[in-house]
C-alpha cells in the first residue's frame, strides 16, 4: 500500500491528495445533491467517514472509476439497527471490511460509491465524487487498491 491518502471535504467541494503529510494536489470535486451523510440507496447523498479504494475500473461510463468501501462498518451497524439490511448482509460487509475487499454494493444502504470523471449533471452526482477527466486520470494512476479516503461533511 502506498503512503497516499485522499481527503474530500463536501462543504468546500474539494479533494486533496496527500503523500504522507504533504498535500500534493487539491482540486474541485462535485458530490451528491443532498449535503447530508448517505443513509440509503437513492438518497442523492455522498457518504461521510473513513473508506479505502477497493476497486478500479479503467473503462467506466464516467471515464475512470475508483470504487470506495461504502458501506463501512459504521454504516452497516446503523443499517442493521434500522433494519435496512439483514444480519447476513451485515456479516458480508464486516467480512469485506476485515479483508480490505469491496463490501456488498447491492443493499438498501446503497453502493457503487466512488471517485470518477464527469457525469451528465455537472452540479451534483447521485452520491459519488466527480472530478474532471484530466484529474480522474491522474488520480487513477496515483491511487492504489487499499489507499485510504476520508470524506468530511
Amino acid at each position: 500500500m502506498s503512503s497516499r491518502r485522499v481527503v474530500i471535504t463536501k462543504h468546500t467541494g474539494t479533494l486533496a491528495l496527500f503523500d504522507g503529510d504533504e498535500e500534493v494536489l487539491r482540486i474541485p470535486a462535485v458530490t451528491g445533491k443532498n449535503a447530508a451523510d448517505k443513509q440509503r440507496e437513492g438518497d442523492l447523498a455522498t457518504p461521510e467517514g473513513e473508506f479505502y479504494v477497493c476497486y478500479k475500473n479503467p473503462a467506466s461510463k464516467y471515464h475512470r472509476f475508483l470504487g470506495l468501501s461504502y458501506p463501512n462498518m459504521e454504516d452497516a451497524d446503523r443499517g442493521l439497527r434500522e433494519r435496512l439490511i439483514t444480519t447476513e448482509e451485515h456479516t458480508k460487509i464486516r467480512e469485506a471490511i476485515t479483508t480490505h475487499a469491496c463490501p456488498p454494493w447491492k443493499t438498501a444502504l446503497g453502493g457503487e460509491v466512488g471517485i470518477h470523471g464527469p457525469c451528465p449533471n455537472v452540479t451534483w452526482t447521485h452520491g459519488c465524487i466527480a472530478v474532471t477527466i484530466p484529474q480522474i486520470e491522474r488520480l487513477y494512476d496515483l491511487l492504489e487498491i487499499g489507499d485510504p479516503v476520508t470524506i468530511l461533511p
